[in-house]
């Protein structure tokens, strides 16, 4: 992947992308205006949201609500994640 988010599926109602980041790289985001699930399909990570550690790994699912300060850390294994905006992320 050229750039780290690739959004495949644009609705009003929702947005679906992939995430890519590397092994050893460091998360850019910034908190989002909309609800958003992340479902890791690949690679070990930390999600850090607002202030709280979750490890993930494949198969992991977790919730961050609209607003709140989040960022992937400590990605041992390139990850690979499925982002789900609900609404659609506005552009």
């Amino acid at each position: 992947m050229d750039r780290p988010y690739l959004e495949a599926l644009r609705i009003p109602s929702l947005s679906v992308g992939l995430y890519e980041l590397p092994a050893g790289s460091e998360d850019p985001q910034r908190p989002h205006r909309e609800d958003e699930v992340y479902y890791v399909l690949q690679g070990h990570a930390v999600l850090r949201v607002e202030g709280e550690d979750h490890p993930v790994g494949p198969g992991s699912v977790v919730l961050v609500r609209a607003g709140e300060e989040h960022r992937f850390r400590e990605i041992t294994e390139d990850l690979l994640v499925l982002v789900f905006f609900a609404p659609a992320e506005s552009t």
